[in-house]
């Protein structure tokens, strides 16, 4: 009796530490299953043969890399079907777990709607860092451009009425989220661990987000098991089938002019077999302009426009939601992490339930 009374006391004591910096569910959310797993990656060996009295010598030895790892939870009577978040460009599974302003994030906001989540850190990021190639680091200095490409504003600015919290220790949390790649990027190798990631969790949603809109595409070519694709602010990786591929798109941006790239016709194909939906965000103009962060959004969002408009073509179910457009202002490069983002978690769910995906 004591210990129960204990218990009781003890869950108390956490659920009200957890409630004090933000992490608390707005009702309990019991767990079926919660574990991690490494996904796909490859196998290289040194020449020769392994000498056990020689450990330091490489010869014969073997290194397993370019895998994804994978967090996932499962509610109890959880939904059909998973959602499968892939993170972009200098991120990690984090930017889809607690906001930087320490509210909770798609994982946790889905998790308390009845969704299975899979977390994944892509080949050669985060706790999926061992990689098969070599790379320098290089340790650069640039939150400022980041700060300024992801939207927040123009440096040290903000927008005006923008939806991320204008407070240092937000923006703090913001900037250590980033993390560098520990191998080139390659979208092959990302497509392939996060096809089998879809091997182990079943059919399910791929949410992507930035430049992990690429790999996103290809997977949903390569695994069947991939029911619908969800891709916030894809930067990069557009593909286009053959003799369809438009003319690089200019900008004022320093990453330069966005090229799409040509896959076969029977793999383009493969993506009219299953709804497809692309969010963007706000202070994204429709004419070219001298602010270079915003200029290198416009062509991202005409690329995008062009490539759904071209699975359109073939038949399929590929839908582009400019927010501002529908009366959803202030996002940035990162809407499932604004202050809004349960707004933005609706309207991803009433997608859901339109396509049948929310069972």
């Amino acid at each position: 009796m004591r210990f129960s009374v204990l218990r009781k006391l003890s869950l108390l004591l956490v659920a009200m530490s957890f409630t004090s910096i933000g992490f608390a569910f707005a009702k309990p959310v019991k767990l079926a299953q919660q574990g991690s797993f490494a996904a796909g990656g490859t196998v290289v060996q040194s020449a020769g043969t392994f000498d056990y009295s020689k450990p330091a010598v490489v010869a014969g030895q073997t290194l397993h890399g370019d895998h994804a790892y994978v967090f996932y939870q499962k509610p109890v009577h959880a939904k059909k079907y998973p959602l499968v978040f892939l993170h972009g460009a200098g991120q990690s599974a984090k930017t889809w777990e607690t906001t930087p302003d320490g509210r909770a994030g798609f994982q946790n906001i889905f998790l308390s709607r009845g969704y299975s989540t899979y977390l994944i850190d892509q080949p050669r990021r985060g706790k999926a860092g061992q990689a098969t190639v070599p790379e320098q680091l290089s340790a650069a200095t640039a939150d400022q451009l980041w700060f300024s490409n992801f939207r927040l504003g123009n440096w040290p600015n903000f927008f005006e009425g923008v939806q991320f919290a204008q407070n240092q220790e937000a923006l703090e949390q913001f900037f250590r989220q980033m993390t560098p790649n520990t191998g080139a990027f390659d979208e092959r190798v990302v497509s392939d661990a996060v096809a089998a990631v879809f091997d182990k969790a079943g059919d399910g949603v791929l949410v992507t987000h930035s430049q992990g809109g690429g790999p996103g595409w290809l997977t949903a070519i390569k695994s069947p098991k991939v029911r619908a694709v969800v891709a916030y602010e894809p930067g990069s990786g557009f593909i286009f089938s053959t003799g369809e591929v438009p003319a690089p798109l200019a900008t004022s941006s320093p990453f330069g002019s966005l090229a799409a790239t040509e896959v076969a016709l029977e793999d383009f194909e493969k993506l009219t077999q299953i709804p497809i939906v692309i969010y963007y965000g706000d202070y994204i103009p429709d004419q070219p302009t001298n602010e270079w962060n915003k200029d290198n959004w416009r062509i991202r969002l005409e690329m995008a426009r062009l490539w759904a408009a071209a699975v359109n073509r073939h038949g399929g179910d590929a839908t582009v939601v400019h927010l501002p457009e529908i009366g959803i202002k202030g996002n940035t490069h990162f809407p499932f992490a604004d202050l809004n983002n349960k707004q933005i978690a609706d309207l991803l769910e009433q997608w859901l339930k339109e396509k049948g995906l929310a069972k």
